[in-house]
């Protein structure tokens, strides 16, 4: 219902704006621009996200079938078994979904977002087989669908990488005030979704693994510090890869300890993969196009221009106004968010204060209505519940704590 309500929105302000625009300053293009970004929207759906995301769905739906064979997934189930069973009480001690949730999650926290959201998307089917009303969210899917939305990354090497190319002569000094908004984001994420679904979170498992997370984030905060730039560019590339890497072969290597045909267990995994592929289109077109439409109207550009003047008007510092759009477009469109650090960095320089607000931006949360659409797409789910309520508060904390981290770091 909510997707509903938000898709309309978009089309709606679009339309208003774009009649105002011809009004006030007789653009007569304007609404040839709306449909160009309706075909250019769609396509880019098909082409750039649907077709890539079968080959690399098709190639980790059957590594992870070897993993299922070789009894991985089921191990990782019974380590973090006492923990998902407070966070996820409707699935049951020792499910599959376990292990396969805390595969995504820490594909996830590496920033191997190839690998991390086919592995999302076989948790997501999983938890769907326990779902009682299959068109309805259920509670452990909303959790985990907010915990992704909040975009938990340990190694931001994408933004790094993009800051190198741009010319920053420092690449690596957002690592840390990320890594603290990406934490603000996805403990409030949590703290909302366990008050909906009245999670005590003072148990005492619970509080021992989020205190133990909370204890690791800060060793590595204190270990990366140590290091210059180049170092961290290195060591974060070789980590999450080789990591990767070693999953691989750990799944492999335990498939034929067990005497399984690991060659026909990837292929039988692999089958599902272009078919869900093909599944999420209409989802991603139909937010994808709503999202171009708003965009293209400008509207985007006035909400960015109003807060400003809001912020001016309250004599408050408005630095970091102009890194405003990648903070809007986030949750709307990873794609769009990236294109607006970019064209933040190219305006402003790759080491200013505004530049580095965007990338901060960029890295604290996670695209909540593609990962909506995307994930619940994929299992049939149209009623979201306050999944994406719950997504947008946590994208929220991430956006307010990355604005002051960044006036503390930068400014």
């Amino acid at each position: 219902m909510v997707l509903n309500y938000i898709w309309i929105l978009f089309f709606v302000i679009a339309f208003v704006v774009a009649l105002l625009k011809l009004a006030i300053t007789g653009d007569t293009e304007i609404f040839k621009t709306l449909v160009d970004a309706t075909f250019d929207s769609s396509k880019m759906a098909v082409m750039d996200i649907s077709l890539p995301l079968a080959g690399v769905m098709t190639l980790w739906l059957g590594i992870m079938n070897i993993g299922e064979k070789a009894g991985a997934i089921n191990f990782l189930s019974r380590i973090v078994g006492p923990f998902f069973n407070k966070l996820f009480p409707e699935i049951p001690k020792n499910h599959p979904a376990n292990g396969q949730i805390m595969m995504n999650f820490s594909a996830n926290m590496l920033g191997l977002d190839n690998a991390a959201t086919p592995l999302g998307l076989k948790a997501m089917n999983s938890m769907q087989e326990l779902n009682p009303n299959k068109e309805t969210a259920s509670n452990a899917q909303i959790m985990f669908l907010v915990l992704n939305t909040s975009g938990l990354t340990i190694i931001p090497i994408t933004i790094i990488a993009q800051r190198a190319i741009m010319g920053s002569t420092n690449p690596s000094d957002v690592f840390i005030p990320i890594l603290i908004a990406t934490y603000c984001s996805t403990m409030m994420g949590l703290l909302f979704v366990a008050f909906k679904q009245k999670i005590n979170l003072l148990n005492r498992i619970v509080l021992t693994w989020l205190l133990s997370v909370t204890a690791a984030i800060t060793i590595l905060i204190w270990y990366f510090s140590t290091l210059t730039q180049d170092q961290i560019a290195t060591t974060s590339k070789i980590a999450a890869n080789l990591i990767l890497f070693a999953i691989i072969i750990s799944f492999i290597l335990g498939a034929v300890r067990k005497k399984e045909n690991v060659y026909n267990a990837f292929i039988d995994g692999a089958k599902s993969g272009f078919e869900t592929a093909i599944k999420v289109i209409p989802y991603l077109i139909a937010m994808l196009v709503g999202i171009a439409v708003f965009k293209a109207s400008g509207a985007l550009d006035y909400l960015v221009n109003g807060i400003g003047f809001g912020f001016k008007l309250m004599g408050l510092n408005t630095d970091f106004v102009g890194a405003l759009p990648t903070a809007f477009m986030k949750p709307l469109s990873g794609s769009g968010a990236k294109a607006m650090m970019m064209t933040t960095m190219k305006t402003y320089g790759p080491d200013s204060f505004v530049s580095h607000v965007a990338c901060v931006f960029q890295g604290a949360a996670d695209t909540t209505f593609y990962i909506v659409a995307l994930y619940f797409g994929s299992v049939g789910i149209k009623n979201t519940r306050y999944a994406i309520t719950a997504g947008l508060i946590a994208d929220l904390a991430g956006v307010i704590a990355a604005i002051f981290i960044s006036y503390l770091f930068f400014h």
